[in-house]
């Protein structure tokens, strides 16, 4: 297994796949259907932003891949200054879920937070993604923020 950063923004269009159609179920009146060309030109816009890291995870092939943001919270009268990094999507393509990949990835993303003196690691799921929610509960997330809507 390998993990590595990526640039390649055909191949994570490619296995934003799942997450996105897990997306599309769980909440089709927020969602469209995926299309991998939107995708493509979607990521080719982002995955060079020098906030943004992608990595890759291979095992013989690839097989997921995790999407982070490098954020620097400036002091403000709100917020005392901090970094963090968010996680915008965690993805592992079906046949290869349930075996550690995940977590594989959770690692990599504690060992880069380390390595760059972040010692807060925050992210976001809908609601109704309960692997998600199992997921992460097992990696020692926990709650500190609720968004909340109301439609009119």
């Amino acid at each position: 297994m390998k993990i590595s950063r990526t640039n390649d923004y055909k191949l994570i269009a490619a296995l934003n796949k799942h997450v996105h159609d897990l997306h599309v179920n769980l909440y089709p009146n927020y969602f469209k259907e995926y299309d991998y060309e939107s995708m493509k030109n979607f990521f080719k816009a982002v995955i060079d932003q020098p906030n943004f890291v992608f990595l890759l995870l291979e095992d013989d092939e690839p097989v997921g891949y995790a999407w982070l943001e490098m954020r620097d919270y400036d002091d403000n009268p709100f917020w005392k200054p901090r970094k963090s990094i968010y996680v915008h999507q965690i993805s592992i393509v079906t046949s290869h879920q349930g075996k550690g990949y995940g977590s594989r990835l959770m690692e990599a993303i504690y060992e880069m937070a380390k390595a760059n003196g972040i010692d807060k690691i925050e992210l976001d799921y809908w609601v109704d993604n309960e692997v998600a929610k199992a997921f992460y509960k097992k990696h020692g997330f926990v709650k500190y923020r609720e968004f909340v809507f109301k439609d009119l």
